[in-house]
């Protein structure tokens, strides 16, 4: 197993602190792991929002578990190409799904949400379509805060960005 392997595992540890269930690969926040002409392993990490108040955090986090690889290992933040919902692993929609978060509708990105449009979202809980949305922004910008009409639970929907 080359050096490059073994952090792909060790990232698979870092988790998201706001999503604390999906880790930073499923995430889609590792955009790759390159090893320089000398032998010293990159990470580029991309944050899912540019401004984003955990990137520190995780940069320190995923930092960590390079030295377990590589103690000169780097990690570089890069913010171009921006992150998407596209980047989301297929076992994140699904754990979203699990913890009560509907995940993003589309596999690529929908800007109507930002703008207030509605959508109909199934509730994660019942699966019903019968859903509004309360507010276009939840606890986070990136996610639009949703009750189910006949479970009455209420739930986030992760938005396609």
């Amino acid at each position: 197993m080359t050096g490059k392997d073994r952090i792909w595992r060790h990232l698979e540890e870092v988790m998201d602190p706001e999503l604390p269930f999906l880790n930073v690969v499923e995430m889609g926040m590792i955009k790759g792991v390159d090893e320089t002409a000398d032998g010293q392993i990159v990470v580029r990490l991309t944050p899912t929002y540019s401004g984003c108040p955990a990137t520190d955090f995780i940069k320190e986090d995923v930092e960590q578990a390079l030295r377990h690889i590589d103690p000169d290992g780097r990690v570089e933040v890069v913010l171009s190409p921006a992150w998407s919902t596209d980047d989301l692993a297929p076992s994140a929609l699904e754990k979203m799904r699990e913890h009560g978060i509907a995940p993003p509708l589309e596999r690529k990105g929908d800007k109507g949400f930002l703008s207030g449009q509605t959508r109909t979202v199934p509730c994660p809980n019942c699966t019903s379509q019968n859903t509004e949305m309360v507010s276009a922004f939840g606890s986070t910008a990136c996610k639009a805060h949703f009750r189910c009409l006949d479970c009455l639970e209420p739930f986030d929907h992760f938005k396609c960005l």
